[in-house]
């Protein structure tokens, strides 16, 4: 049995699934983690509603988009966290090869994000750079992306009040490097980096745009990322 053929034919068609690109638009507009209609998602991917639908059916299809029905509507998201990973890694390689990123991301978009349900942006890069200079990841994969705490990690985490405990519970990777379309660099993903974000939203040392990606530092956050991380103007 040729199980690397089935795995090409299968690769081949979930490209071909996300690069039509009304569908595209639609993942895209899922990646920060919210579930739309197909009603909005027709506005976004700039189609007819019955299009959409056709869309929809095959990106549910092929494992890219999950449904769920509530009252008279059903509700359109992303499959998980491996599929926004996945349109992520897909957003570093649009840009053009050997030459130097010029980012032209909105400001309020580079500054802040969400990458489906964990913090992009520089501020997300900021916090994955500054949790490494601290020690408290250890790299526990052959390329480097996958992490694990260190005991000074899970002391430090542990004290912010994540429960390390749900995080590792979680049926997913616990913390990985997920690298940041808009600054090229990585920030942290996997269930640990979905704590980190809504431990910050609880919080409120960021608050969520309303329709968009976009997170928005307040003062109390940029008091407490400084005090708690020693992140200031400087590290964004």
């Amino acid at each position: 049995m040729d199980v690397s053929g089935d795995a090409d034919l299968r690769a081949s068609r979930l490209a071909a699934a996300i690069g039509e690109p009304p569908r595209a638009r639609i993942l895209y507009c899922l990646v920060d983690g919210r579930a739309r209609t197909s009603t909005e998602l027709a506005v976004v991917a700039g189609v007819a509603p019955s299009t959409a639908s056709v869309h929809l059916k095959l990106l549910t299809k092929h494992g890219l988009v999950k449904v769920f029905p509530q009252g008279k509507h059903r509700y359109y998201s992303l499959a998980g966290t491996e599929v926004a990973a996945a349109l992520e890694a897909l957003s570093v390689l649009a840009g053009s090869p050997g030459v130097p990123s010029v980012p032209n991301t909105p400001h309020r978009l580079r500054m802040a994000r969400s990458c489906y349900d964990h913090m992009a942006g520089a501020l997300g890069v900021a916090l994955h750079t500054c949790f490494m200079a601290k020690g408290w990841f250890e790299e526990v994969s052959p390329t480097g992306s996958a992490y694990e705490l260190t005991s000074d990690g899970s002391r430090a985490v542990a004290s912010l009040g994540i429960d390390l405990d749900a995080a590792r519970g979680s049926r997913r990777r616990f913390a990985f490097a997920c690298v940041d379309w808009s600054e090229r660099r990585p920030h942290l993903g996997g269930a640990l980096g979905a704590a980190v974000l809504q431990l910050a939203l609880d919080r409120r040392w960021v608050v969520r745009e309303l329709d968009s990606r976009a997170l928005v530092l307040t003062t109390v956050g940029r008091r407490e990322m400084f005090k708690q991380f020693g992140l200031d103007s400087a590290h964004l």
